[in-house]
């Protein structure tokens, strides 16, 4: 099983840079999405009925934000999952923040943390959001379920992470009190697949400003994760960041599974 995530900046921006012909040329198993920035609703039918390389339709589910334009995640999967459900949180489910879709097994959860804005303005939340996440990830491996959290997580871990960690430790992303959610939450048991592959490699990124030229430079951050339980892990073939891949700021990242 191919999982691929993408944070789009926008699903109706990005479908006019050839994401439906992207996605039936790449036929991942599940793509999960992160900004989507729209409610099913205002979606083409290009969209609402995504369709893999065979000309499959892909089961779709949407979590959108109460207000419009804003955040939003979303689920397509080419086999249908037991359910999909939110968070379970209000203050999360109105932002549209999180999807978990049940396989049975495993569980692969679609997650946008919160950006915690200029001078930590937001930062409560988010690490609120991030307190929220480890206690869901930890009842289902309590119930011996595998799984797999994926998205923009909004957090570059440590300094090989980003290419200028010096100039960005006041910024957002790169706060003390969100890396050490991520030691925190990696030391709870979790693994960040990618850098399980590549321990110690840099310019290795997921995210680039669109100023300045830092996609063509490569002056970017490596945000967007797949993490597992490392009980899971042994299951994790290929971890892959598609740096090949336009159409948004950021660029996908994929693991595969060996089921």
């Amino acid at each position: 099983m191919r999982i691929v995530s993408w944070n789009v900046n926008g699903i109706r921006a990005v479908e006019k840079r050839g994401f439906v012909q992207w996605a039936a040329e790449e036929s991942p198993d599940v793509l999960c999405l992160q900004e989507t920035k729209a409610a099913p609703d205002q979606l083409s039918e290009d969209l609402r009925l995504l369709k893999d390389k065979k000309g499959a339709v892909y089961h779709d589910y949407w979590a959108s934000a109460k207000r419009k334009g804003y955040a939003g995640t979303a689920i397509y999967s080419r086999t249908e999952p037991r359910s999909v459900t939110g968070m379970g949180e209000a203050a999360f489910d109105d932002e549209g923040r999180v999807l978990q879709a049940d396989y049975g097994d495993f569980v692969v959860i679609c997650a946008y943390f919160p950006n915690s804005q200029d001078k930590g303005a937001r930062l409560p939340y988010k690490l609120d959001f991030c307190a929220a996440m480890l206690r869901l990830c930890d009842r289902l491996v309590k119930k011996g379920r595998r799984l797999v959290l994926c998205g923009d997580y909004n957090i570059a871990h440590t300094a090989i992470d980003l290419a200028r960690p010096r100039d960005n430790e006041d910024n957002a992303g790169y706060l003390p009190e969100e890396r050490a959610w991520m030691d925190t939450f990696t030391g709870a048991g979790y693994a960040d697949t990618f850098r399980e592959a590549h321990p110690g490699e840099g310019q290795h990124y997921s995210w680039w400003t669109y100023r300045q030229n830092a996609r063509e430079r490569n002056v970017g951050w490596r945000i967007d994760y797949h993490c597992v339980d490392r009980a899971f892990l042994p299951a994790v073939k290929n971890p892959r960041i598609r740096a090949d891949v336009h159409g948004s700021d950021h660029c996908p990242v994929e693991i595969e599974l060996a089921l």
